[in-house]
């Protein structure tokens, strides 16, 4: 009697930029993708721009201080409305000045009225379904797209319990991340920690126990838990008695480009993955501080990050990808240990599951 084995992907899925075509206009423009943080925009008028799935949009505060997401497009002749970040009361065409409330109701335009059966009421921005979770701002292009609690159950409140201090977070620091390989490639190697003992001496030693280590689904999240290192170990300072979960590591992976993570002592960080193309990809690595305030274990933790697990990562995952382009490449089998645990890839094994799914339907 054989075994079957689960094979991991052939090297077309991450390289051929036809399947990254068809992401971009099926996965991509379908799921939950982070935006920006509320804080960054506090009064009415306040605005950012981003991108998402090939289109460009923007957030922007209104006048009952909700926060609304349009497509960057003027209505009249497709002109982009606003760019990078700013605030403006009154959004304004720079091509020909047709203008737009904060609700993305039309207002007014040049000689408009001189247009027999001109309709102002017919006219509006193009909006994008937005969803909150705890400041920050996630985009679906999907109109009919299910709340991000029917995709990710639970994370909101293991949020909340993990950060009790999560909704008075505001963002210190980015730290921008140029990778040359497909996201995909990126999004794996996050998602396992068969490679950390090897690869990730600060993080294996110095942050966690990765015996302890392990990967579940959640949804369409994976969840990953594990214990800290014994505090004579650790690389900053932490409270053990501070809370339930001050001495835990736990992390939220949100398919298909962003995690929560949370580092003992309830120190919040994400990472947010773009893709450019099927070769290239850009991570940014967020650190948050409560009301915004200068932190100086925030501010070393993210030094330490880009110079250990980030930069040991980079090389990882650009070798990868490399040689998902070899022809000598035949895909292997992924270890899949029952016990599951730090030395299996049952996560990827769920990852390449989801990924399947978004290309062959």
């Amino acid at each position: 009697m054989t075994t079957q084995v689960t094979l991991s992907l052939d090297g077309r899925y991450y390289t051929d930029p036809a399947v990254f075509d068809i992401e971009q206009k099926g996965l991509l423009a379908r799921t939950w993708q982070f935006a920006g943080h509320a804080a960054t925009i506090p009064n009415v008028g306040d605005y950012f721009t981003f991108q998402l799935a090939g289109e460009n949009l923007f957030c922007i505060r209104d006048r009952n201080h909700d926060i609304q997401c349009y497509y960057n497009v003027c209505q009249h002749r497709a002109h982009q409305l606003v760019d990078g970040a700013g605030n403006s009361k009154v959004i304004v065409c720079p091509y020909h000045a047709w203008s737009y409330g904060l609700d993305g109701k039309f207002m007014a335009g040049p000689n408009v009225n001189a247009v027999e059966g001109f309709d102002k009421s017919s006219i509006c921005l193009t909006s994008v379904k937005i969803d909150i979770m705890h400041g920050f701002i996630f985009a679906n292009l999907d109109p009919d797209a299910k709340p991000m609690d029917d995709w990710f159950p639970g994370v909101r409140e293991e949020l909340a319990a993990h950060v009790p201090h999560i909704d008075r977070l505001k963002p210190l620091e980015f730290v921008e991340v140029p990778e040359q390989c497909n996201w995909k490639v990126s999004v794996e190697n996050y998602s396992e920690c068969y490679h950390c003992s090897l690869n990730h001496k600060t993080f294996s030693t110095g942050v966690v126990k990765p015996e302890t280590y392990d990967i579940q689904p959640q949804g369409y999240c994976l969840r990953h838990t594990t214990e800290c290192q014994n505090l004579d170990d650790m690389t900053y300072p932490i409270d053990l008695d501070a809370n339930d979960y001050a001495g835990v590591y736990s992390s939220w992976f949100l398919w298909p480009m962003f995690s929560f993570q949370v580092y003992p002592g309830n120190v919040l960080n994400t990472y947010h993955w773009r893709a450019i193309d099927a070769d290239h990809c850009m991570l940014w690595r967020g650190w948050y501080s409560i009301d915004g305030n200068e932190s100086e274990v925030m501010r070393k933790l993210a030094i330490q990050d880009r110079e250990t697990t980030v930069e040991e990562d980079i090389g990882l995952v650009q070798s990868v990808h490399k040689g998902l382009k070899s022809r000598g490449y035949r895909p292997g089998p992924l270890v899949l240990d029952p016990a599951c645990g730090v030395n299996s890839e049952h996560s990827i094994m769920h990852l390449q599951k989801w990924m399947r799914e978004a290309i062959d339907g």
